[in-house]
């Protein structure tokens, strides 16, 4: 049992800074450059760094 008391409060105000999780309108220059890069980065991770599927948790029959 606990001796806590809980009183009602009102959600906390959200930040006016905040920016939505989705925009209105697409941004595909944006979004293309950044798989580039993502895919430029994992390329560059198993030809200098050696990673291989073994290790990334691939199952080959």
């Amino acid at each position: 049992m606990s001796a806590a008391t809980v009183h009602p409060a009102s959600p906390p105000a959200r930040p006016s800074g905040a920016a939505p999780a989705e925009s209105s309108h697409p941004h595909r220059v944006g979004d293309a450059l950044r798989a580039v890069r993502v895919f430029l980065g994992a390329a560059l991770d198993v030809i200098l760094l050696g990673e291989c599927g073994a290790e990334a948790g691939v199952r080959r029959r």
